[in-house]
């Protein structure tokens, strides 16, 4: 009898362990579902176009064509044409090194933070080159969603620059893993690794390596055990906003990416959008040209005019993120009728079966705030953190 008890008892516990399993998985769930609706609705308006870009598409290159006019119809024919942008970009730019996948971060000093820990890292980012950040890594049971941040120099992403370019800080404040990297040498004329593999011959322009560093970080960053490697995203502001976009589009693993205000197609007549230098896509051995709009008497050099004269784009490396989702974080460079450029990954999008992936906020200053980061944190939030990827539909 008592036997009996004891087994009947434990049978008691298991069937309640077993109904509260059962129980918790719903709620968890609901609550997944109840903040990516709560969240749609603060970002939804963000993925439309204002009615007077809408199914504009401007002179841009077509994207369903391949490069010799035959048209792409299919699911299918869109993975040849994406492989033939691709393909076509790594030829003209440089192709990589091979990648550097086999490495972790090193750990060269560590302080709490607040709620969160505050790692100083070391890794190898080119061929025989390191460099160094900083991997911020909240509280809470993991694995959990990560970003990699990318500025002039890592300090400013962690909250010691200036305001509202803290993206490190407040997205690990949101629950977030993130690496964040710079390098000021990127505007600097000095022999450095994005010079690959000296700054006197080059093989790669400037801004495709940088997508290369990148992309060795997401592999050391995938290792870290609280990482879920399926939710990685990158972000970046101004020259952050160029390195993110060549890294989210050249490199297909990073699940998600915010570009703040790089410029998102060339036009030669913002000083800012200044693809044309020698330190983006218009490598030449120095001496460099003097710094500045393209004239007659100081002409772009390198593959950048080349580029114009073919009529090439950014557009197309913007298609390579689909279905991926990407937002624009819009300022003085990116206005509004960014949404030209952007309609034509629109319709790629389309042609996949998917929806609401291509967004854009735009505001008047080339800085960021806090109202454009809120949705940029919302926008990570949505897709990375509350699952609003693992659907066709972007929306609730």
């Amino acid at each position: 009898m008592k036997n009996s008890k004891i087994i009947l008892g434990l049978l008691a516990l298991v069937l309640c362990s077993f109904a509260d399993s059962k129980g918790q998985a719903p709620d968890k769930e609901a609550y997944q579902q109840e903040k990516r609706s709560e969240i749609w609705k603060k970002i939804a308006p963000y993925f439309n176009p204002p009615e007077k870009y809408a199914n504009e598409y401007g002179d841009y290159r077509p994207l369903l064509e391949f490069y010799d006019g035959q048209p792409v119809e299919t699911k299918q024919q869109w993975q040849k044409r994406r492989e033939e942008i691709q393909n076509r970009w790594h030829h003209l730019m440089g192709e990589w090194p091979p990648l550097l996948k086999d490495q972790e971060l090193e750990i060269i000093d560590t302080e709490q933070r607040e709620d969160f820990t505050q790692h100083r890292v070391r890794f190898e980012w080119s061929p025989g080159e390191t460099t160094e950040g900083y991997l911020l890594v909240p509280g809470g049971e993991g694995p959990h969603p990560a970003v990699v941040t990318v500025y002039y120099e890592p300090e400013t992403a962690i909250g010691e620059g200036k305001a509202n370019r803290d993206y490190a800080y407040q997205l690990t404040k949101r629950g977030f893993v993130t690496l964040s990297l710079g390098t000021t040498e990127a505007t600097e004329k000095r022999t450095y690794a994005l010079y690959y593999p000296t700054i006197e011959e080059a093989r790669v322009e400037p801004l495709s390596m940088l997508g290369y560093a990148a992309s060795n970080a997401w592999h050391a960053l995938a290792k870290v055990s609280e990482v879920d490697s399926t939710r990685i995203g990158i972000m970046g502001h101004s020259f952050g906003g160029k390195w993110a976009m060549f890294a989210s589009t050249l490199f297909d693993k990073f699940a998600a990416a915010v570009w703040s205000d790089p410029g998102i197609v060339f036009e030669q007549t913002r000083p800012s959008i200044n693809y044309w230098e020698p330190w983006y896509l218009g490598y030449h051995s120095p001496p460099w040209r003097e710094r500045g709009l393209p004239t007659e008497e100081n002409p772009a050099r390198g593959l950048y005019p080349e580029l114009i004269a073919e009529g090439y784009d950014l557009h197309e490396l913007h298609a390579l993120m689909a279905p991926r989702p990407f937002l624009v974080s819009g300022g003085s460079e990116d206005p509004p009728k960014r949404w030209v450029p952007l309609n034509h990954t629109i319709a790629v999008n389309e042609l996949l079966g998917y929806d609401n992936r291509v967004a854009m906020t735009n505001r008047p200053e080339h800085s960021p705030n806090e109202q454009a980061n809120e949705i940029a944190y919302l926008f990570f939030e949505y897709f990375l953190k509350y699952n609003g990827i693992d659907s066709g539909s972007g929306g609730s």
